[in-house]
């Protein structure tokens, strides 16, 4: 065994081999080599690998930078058309009853109303069909002032982003225009008959000088609403105008009962003028940049919102001031002046609303919906005290003395 041993560790022997295989230089550079090349790999790898995930985060980022500056450059554009979108979504019911402008008829029944009650505060007549018919053909007449305001307005592109306006709903310029006059044609007919009946030319005199300056306030040529004289238009047509000549048709011809030109009826058509043209004013708040576009110099796109916001202020203290006064001085009935008082927190409301919202064009569309709601529960206070004047007890102002 042990000579066995020693020949294992003599030539030939698998040790021997084992350590002239280790002797050979080739073996140690060919690992050397191999172990290089696999760390040249290694490194090869790790820098490719660390180069894809730099461009990766630099795509990352460029695609972050995009689009943020994406969200900058159209971020004004949404933030403005972001209303317009919801306006685009309003439904046709809500468009088409924006385009009837329900509530705008008061301003025919609030003259007619304190016409018809300021005739029984001096008679203690009223006709209850004549009032009717004034009624139905006064609404017709206002109907023809806004299909053809829409029309003209449609002409000279004040009306191109109204997406309510008939026009732009019908789609069909020359048939709302037909309709229109056609309607005033009817209305007026209307106005006429009533004025025969009663016997009182004066009345339909007055009625007509009331639709001549609601024709000239805005159909061409004249378009004086474009000249910021639309308010002073509307004050006269539906308060001295309008109000004194349905006072007048309440009078009755065959007792030959011509009903005379009182301190009574004066000051009451001046207070509804007011209130009406008020409306007026607060409708342009919304569109002030559109009529200036349009060269429409209505009187807020001569003063802006904000001093347009106090001259609404002023108008509505000087209304109850006047009220005040024309009852202390006994030319209209206590009672109006009572019943007038019950609406001062509507007009607060309305004072507070458009001072709060003036340079919010889209909330301060409804200032003259509250305008409307002024303009009708101050008519109706004020007719309310015409009557109760006439049937209840008499109330007296002492007279101051001094001696």
């Amino acid at each position: 065994m042990a000579t066995a041993f020693c020949n294992l560790n003599m030539g030939g022997s698998g040790l021997t081999k084992l350590n002239d295989y280790r002797r050979k230089p080739g073996v140690f550079k060919r690992s050397y080599l191999d172990s290089k090349r696999l760390s040249r790999l290694s490194c090869n790898a790790e820098e490719v690998f660390s180069r894809r995930t730099y461009r990766k985060e630099v795509e990352v980022r460029q695609c972050k930078l995009c689009t943020q500056a994406f969200v900058y450059n159209k971020g004004g554009h949404l933030g403005t058309n972001r209303e317009e979108d919801k306006d685009e979504n309003i439904s046709k019911a809500t468009l088409i009853w924006r385009a009837i402008k329900l509530p705008i008829y008061f301003v025919a029944v609030i003259p007619l109303t304190v016409g018809s009650a300021a005739a029984y505060f001096e008679t203690g007549m009223f006709s209850s069909w004549r009032y009717s018919v004034l009624l139905v053909s006064s609404v017709l007449i206002i109907t023809w002032l806004n299909l053809s305001n829409d029309v003209y307005d449609f002409d000279t592109g004040a009306d191109k982003n109204k997406d309510e306006s008939v026009v732009n709903l019908v789609g069909s310029r020359t048939g709302t225009l037909v309709a229109a006059y056609s309607l005033l044609v009817v209305g007026f007919m209307g106005l006429t008959w009533v004025s025969f009946e009663a016997g009182n030319m004066r009345a339909i005199l007055l009625l007509a000088c009331a639709i001549i300056f609601g024709y000239i306030y805005q159909c061409p040529p004249f378009r004086l609403s474009y000249q910021g004289l639309g308010e002073p238009l509307c004050f006269a047509a539906f308060g001295p105008f309008a109000t004194t000549a349905f006072y007048l048709l309440q009078g009755s011809r065959s007792k030959m009962m011509y009903l005379p030109f009182t301190g009574s009826i004066l000051c009451a058509s001046l207070l509804v003028g007011i209130t009406t043209a008020l409306i007026l004013f607060c409708s342009h708040f919304h569109q002030i940049e559109e009529d200036r576009e349009v060269a429409k110099m209505s009187p807020l796109v001569r003063l802006g919102s904000k001093r347009g916001s106090g001259v609404v202020k002023l108008a509505i203290m000087g209304l109850y001031v006047l009220a005040f006064a024309f009852g202390l001085s006994r030319a209209l009935p206590i009672t109006c002046i009572l019943f007038c008082g019950f609406t001062l927190p509507v007009a607060r409301l309305v004072v507070s609303f458009v001072q709060e919202n003036h340079n919010d064009k889209h909330k301060i569309f409804m200032a003259k919906y509250y305008c409307v709601r002024l303009h009708s529960l101050f008519g109706a206070a004020l007719a309310a005290g015409l009557v109760v004047a006439r049937t209840a007890p008499k109330i007296s102002i002492p007279r101051l003395a001094f001696s």
